[in-house]
């Protein structure tokens, strides 16, 4: 299966969510999405480009970024499922 993983914000659940978003790239292509909140902002749960480097060292490709990429995933069909997480 083709999934997006989309990550909001929410920055304290990263740790919870990286191990899975882990598990299924071993069986799965992923797509990577962020929100510009999350693309963005440094907390003290990490920094933003750390993130995005982490995200894209597990899937294998660049995150999307904007509403521009992100935008022929729904006409072009790219996705088999779309996970949200943290869905805040």
């Amino acid at each position: 299966m083709t999934i997006g993983f989309a990550l909001c914000g929410s920055f304290c659940t990263y740790g919870s969510v990286f191990p899975v978003m882990e598990e299924l790239s071993k069986e799965h292509t992923l797509i990577p999405i962020f929100s510009f909140v999350s693309a963005t902002t440094d907390s003290r749960f990490g920094k933003a480009s750390e993130h995005l480097a982490r995200v894209e060292e597990i899937c294998g490709r660049k995150p999307i970024l904007t509403i521009a990429q992100a935008e022929p995933i729904g006409p072009k069909k790219l996705l088999d499922a779309l996970i949200i997480a943290p869905c805040t």
